[in-house]
């Protein structure tokens, strides 16, 4: 093995294509092969290596509350009223690029953060980027900004988000500054990119808990322009389960 070249592949950060080199000559056998097939085995060895490290990095950045949820683990208890259907089709995050928001909504411990995380996982196995977060710290991160003078920047970041899934949606009525941060950002997202409603509340619900004026209207109005509705239907707790 030619040493240099190894040190020159990490120094490029090209460490898969590194480490596939090094293994070319713990094998004998692969020194057989001819330089075409040794050359593609390092092209595709560090091909994986960086999706995989991509995949890690979108999976890290978008904070779900459950790195594990999979949609293949989705649990179809009769009780549920779960279509399987639906979430084939899901599946293939044709929602993200229409785009379509999908409103999730259910009891107390029906499984809704995750199922929201289980399409947040599949998202980021596409290559989308997504962003999980709770309203109350939605709200928070929000108000922050505009105390440290960044709020526009912090926009911008839920503006370019692929997939935004906002948990614990309107679990507490939302105030007059809370209904316009709300409606900043839905209005930023609206037609752009994609976003999932995660809530007790079905939507006839909704307009009261936004204050009942205009602003609700306006919110309601780019929350629920062709959205999805999966209601998780039963009262037992998936954590009991």
């Amino acid at each position: 093995m030619n040493q240099h070249t190894y040190e020159k592949m990490i120094a490029m950060r090209m460490s898969g294509m590194a480490k596939a080199y090094k293994e070319q000559y713990e094998h004998e056998e692969l020194l057989q092969w001819s330089f075409e097939e040794r050359f593609s085995l390092l092209i595709d060895t560090e091909f994986d290596h960086r999706h995989r490290n991509k995949i890690n990095n979108l999976t890290k950045k978008a904070n779900f509350s459950d790195t594990q949820a999979r949609l293949e683990e989705i649990k179809y208890f009769t009780d549920r009223g779960l279509n399987r259907e639906i979430f084939l089709k899901l599946a293939d995050n044709k929602y993200i690029r229409e785009p379509r928001n999908i409103v999730l909504t259910g009891a107390t411990g029906s499984g809704k953060s995750y199922i929201a995380c289980a399409l947040g996982n599949n998202a980021c196995q596409s290559g989308y980027k997504v962003r999980y977060i709770r309203l109350p710290d939605f709200l928070t991160e929000l108000a922050l900004a505009k105390a440290q003078g960044t709020y526009k920047k912090v926009l911008k970041q839920y503006q370019m988000c692929e997939l935004l899934i906002i948990d614990e949606w309107l679990l507490v009525p939302a105030d007059t500054v809370a209904q316009q941060d709300i409606l900043e950002v839905l209005e930023r997202r609206y037609r752009m990119h994609a976003t999932i409603f995660c809530s007790q509340f079905t939507k006839d619900g909704w307009h009261e808990r936004l204050g009942g004026g205009a602003l609700a209207d306006a919110i309601m109005d780019r929350a629920l322009a062709r959205a999805q509705y999966i209601m998780i239907e039963g009262n037992r707790s998936m954590r009991t389960r």
